[in-house]
């Protein structure tokens, strides 16, 4: 009479090897600076795997395209116009993601509208999208946030944080 030992070996993978944290918008223009604003502070807040990349994104376009291209998921963080919303934090995922965000300060700057169009023709697109952002109450030149859009910041770098502690802990299981 013989025993058999069976045993099955469960590896269990990360589901996103790079994720990116992008924060958009021109930090001259009061609340135009929300998404790099969010950005230093969920990077000062939260202690991340080296997976998680932080990247000021500022103004620069087409320049970012290869952040978007060379990620599982993405998370970016932006002040949404137009100005007429109610004053909260935005969540859009995916399919969510609302027409309107072709926000650019000139005629020469790709939105990330576009950005996203490229990397859907280039077959780079992450799995996972999210996009948070609140609507300014001040585009004048000055730097720093407006005070009803500071007391906002808090709420969209929790939101964040818990939407990438989420996808640090989802895996896939490689049964061998």
């Amino acid at each position: 009479m013989g025993f058999f030992i069976l045993y099955q070996l469960i590896i269990f993978a990360v589901k996103y090897n790079r994720i990116n944290i992008i924060g958009l918008g021109n930090v001259l223009y009061g609340d135009e600076g929300f998404g790099v604003a969010a950005l230093n502070s969920m990077q000062e807040s939260a202690t991340f795997p080296d997976s998680v990349h932080f990247i000021d994104g500022g103004t620069q376009g087409i320049y970012l395209l290869d952040y978007i291209e060379s990620c599982d998921a993405v998370i970016v963080f932006d002040a949404l116009i137009p100005l007429d919303y109610d004053r909260q934090v935005y969540v859009y995922r995916n399919e969510e993601l609302p027409a309107f965000i072709h926000r650019k300060m000139s005629s020469h700057q790709m939105g990330f509208s576009e950005m996203l169009g490229i990397a859907k023709l280039h077959g780079k697109m992450p799995k996972e999208i999210v996009l948070i952002g609140v609507p300014p109450k001040d585009l004048e030149l000055n730097i720093g946030l407006s005070p009803e859009i500071s007391l906002l910041l808090p709420l969209a770098v929790e939101e964040g944080t818990a939407i990438v502690n989420r996808w640090l802990q989802e895996g896939v299981e490689i049964h061998d």
